[in-house]
């Protein structure tokens, strides 16, 4: 009786393994990408990173497809969806429109967009804490500044890029109350995410003007800052995934913002049955956001400076430090 009973146990197991296994082949993803693309070494190449590493895993079908401009958006989700892809991605806040009208029209199939909340019964929206990451580099900037005067250069002029400004430049004041910080955005259309010589522009600039570190939550546009630092031996801090080793020596941190962990754990739910409509953040707490460290960089950031930000991380998450946010900022005018 023992010896049937582990057999129908094993037994057992293995009709689990194989369907799951099963689904997670027969699992098909799709992720629209704005015009960036997903080589744009920021925001969108982290999202597919995320999935590619859970096709690696789980043995999905992932196909992903990139606009070349935002009226293209809701025509390429709507492809995926007639193809009964099981869950669609929609990377970033100009696919609010393109999400909402798909999913509505698609209630069997699941759907999650970056950046933006949905509010539907079949989609998930992942949203980040990016005002406290970029209060880190802030502090990181200022400590290393030498001549109190630091540079922000945004993609498009959007309240979420906002909230990346006023982060860094709190972060900045909270080491040095008198530091100045010059902003800049790139434009007011999905092409600023997409143009590194009016970044670069707009960096040399800032560095001329004494900026000695500028930090540009910009998508591929970063590139242009990332040549100018190079250019004048100064000193650019990244954003979204981690971009140190673009320029070697003249990157001192990136702003981390795991786009890859949202996808991948929302892709893994879905394997798992475990999907949920609603709200997901990703902050400090569940390193949803942070700042990179690896051989590229860390000549450049002495241990004090070390020891001072991760004091900061620490009050942030104890509570202790209220990191100013312009979505709630904006809301009081």
């Amino acid at each position: 009786m023992k010896s049937f009973r582990n057999l129908f146990f094993s037994l057992l197991l293995c009709v689990v393994f194989l369907s799951q296994s099963a689904f997670s082949k027969d699992l098909k993803v799709g992720i629209v990408f704005d015009k960036g693309g997903k080589d744009d070494k920021s925001f969108n190449a982290a999202a597919y990173q995320g999935a590619l590493k859970a096709k690696k895993e789980f043995g999905i079908k992932l196909k992903t497809v990139e606009a070349t401009d935002d009226n293209a958006l809701e025509s390429l989700m709507r492809t995926f969806a007639k193809k009964k892809y099981d869950i669609i991605f929609g990377i970033g806040i100009a696919q609010v429109d393109a999400v909402k009208k798909t999913a509505s029209k698609f209630p069997g199939l699941k759907f999650a967009i970056v950046d933006a909340e949905v509010d539907l019964p079949n989609v998930r929206s992942l949203l980040f804490e990016e005002h406290q990451g970029s209060y880190l580099v802030g502090a990181i900037a200022a400590l290393k500044s030498k001549t109190g005067k630091l540079g922000f250069i945004g993609g498009m002029d959007i309240p979420l890029i906002r909230r990346f400004q006023l982060g860094f430049e709190s972060g900045a004041k909270k080491i040095n109350p008198k530091i100045k910080v010059v902003s800049n955005y790139i434009g007011v259309t999905g092409s600023a995410w997409n143009n590194p010589p009016k970044a670069k522009e707009l960096a040399v600039s800032q560095f001329n003007e004494g900026a000695d570190v500028v930090f540009a939550a910009a998508g591929a546009s970063n590139l242009g800052l990332f040549d100018a630092a190079e250019e004048l031996n100064k000193y650019a801090i990244g954003v979204d995934s981690n971009q140190n080793w673009i320029k070697p020596g003249r990157i001192l941190t990136s702003m981390l913002k795991r786009v890859d962990i949202a996808v991948f754990s929302t892709i893994e739910d879905m394997r798992n049955s475990k999907f949920s409509q609603g709200v997901k953040r990703y902050g400090l707490s569940n390193d949803g956001v942070g700042f990179s460290i690896d051989q590229f960089n860390k000549g450049l950031l002495s241990e004090d400076i070390l020891v001072q930000v991760n004091k900061l991380k620490s009050n942030i998450e104890q509570g202790s430090i209220r990191v100013p946010d312009y979505y709630v900022e904006n809301a009081k005018k």
